[in-house]
């Protein structure tokens, strides 16, 4: 059998083949247990902060060790992936606002085919058979966890991985390796003393710093919440957010070193960014499936669509059937 390459040699040319393949960065860290994050997520798991997520309680040994995901697990290849982009949401008081992240293709494709063809050049590196998984929010893995611990980022007081340099506008994917990679050291938080998205957030789900109440963000209340309405007094709050919430990054100062993305994959679709919410609300369940075939957005349901129109809706910025303004894009 032929010896691997030199580990520190490796690493430094995976980091160079995941650039080359449109990764905006990466980093190593070993595969190990995590132990300060798990006592973490306990505590927040056992303070209900998950919300109706009841899945995020299955699996604890899983989240915390990679090498129960994979056998023999040495390294842990932490990616970010760039998704923003410049155009500005619409501004109207009667169009339905939809997270950055679900303006263009789902991520979990577009990344996770990346990723494969990264492990397929590990092995080829490696000229020996590897034994590794490729992870892009798919599993129970503590991404932005392993992200920090590779040096990609730091977990900011909003619970979102940070990059300096960059900001925060970026998907996160990870390859968990049997093969023996010299690991980066982890990043160091940058926030200081800035509170600006604990101070931001329209419904107070930053509770403390760095610890989110899935219970009262708005993203969890459009996306993952399944119940059939949403609580008055925090859809009173949520403005027009039809579909996830980006202030507490808009808000970030890091932020203002964002760069457009260059994967066409994550442009922005016909019909995204500056939908009226009475278009929403006449939308059926064969064009919702239809208009959002391989978008973000179809993770929400129509119902579930439907159920944050009505809240939008009921908070008086929607417009009458008679001044409907139709599509822009």
């Amino acid at each position: 059998m032929n010896a691997r390459p030199d580990p520190a040699a490796l690493a430094r040319d995976v980091k160079q083949e995941a650039r080359r393949l449109g990764f905006e960065a990466c980093g190593i860290a070993r595969a190990e247990q995590l132990d300060t994050e798990a006592r973490r997520l306990e505590e927040w798991l056992n303070g209900s902060r998950h919300a109706g997520m009841t899945w995020m309680e299955r699996h604890f040994d899983l989240r915390i060790d990679p090498r129960r995901l994979v056998d023999g697990a040495r390294s842990v290849i932490s990616v970010i992936d760039n998704y923003y982009q410049p155009l500005e949401p619409s501004s109207e008081p009667d169009h339905g606002r939809v997270s950055r992240y679900a303006w263009g293709d789902d991520y979990h494709r577009v990344m996770k085919k990346r990723l494969k063809k990264l492990m397929q050049w590990i092995e080829d590196r490696c000229g020996t058979e590897v034994n590794g998984r490729a992870f892009v929010d798919s599993a129970p893995v503590m991404d932005k966890a392993w992200a920090q611990r590779a040096g990609v980022g730091w977990i900011g007081k909003n619970a979102n991985l940070i990059r300096q340099g960059l900001g925060s506008w970026f998907f996160i994917g990870e390859l968990i390796v049997d093969v023996d990679l010299t690991p980066d050291g982890p990043a160091f938080d940058h926030c200081g003393s800035c509170t600006r998205c604990i101070d931001a957030c329209p419904t107070d789900a930053i509770v403390e710093p760095y610890v989110i109440d899935s219970n009262r963000c708005i993203s969890y209340l459009t996306i993952e919440n399944r119940e059939p309405t949403i609580n008055a007094e925090l859809a009173e709050r949520s403005d027009n957010w039809v579909f996830g919430c980006d202030v507490c990054q808009e808000v970030c100062p890091w932020n203002k070193f964002r760069k457009p993305a260059t994967e066409a994959r994550y442009y922005p679709r016909r019909n995204t960014t500056q939908t009226s919410i009475a278009d929403w609300q006449d939308m059926s369940e064969e064009e919702f499936l239809e208009r959002f075939a391989g978008s973000p957005i179809r993770r929400a349901g129509h119902a579930g669509i439907q159920r944050n129109v009505r809240a939008v809706a009921a908070n008086g910025r929607s417009v009458s059937r008679g001044a409907r303004t139709g599509n822009k894009r």
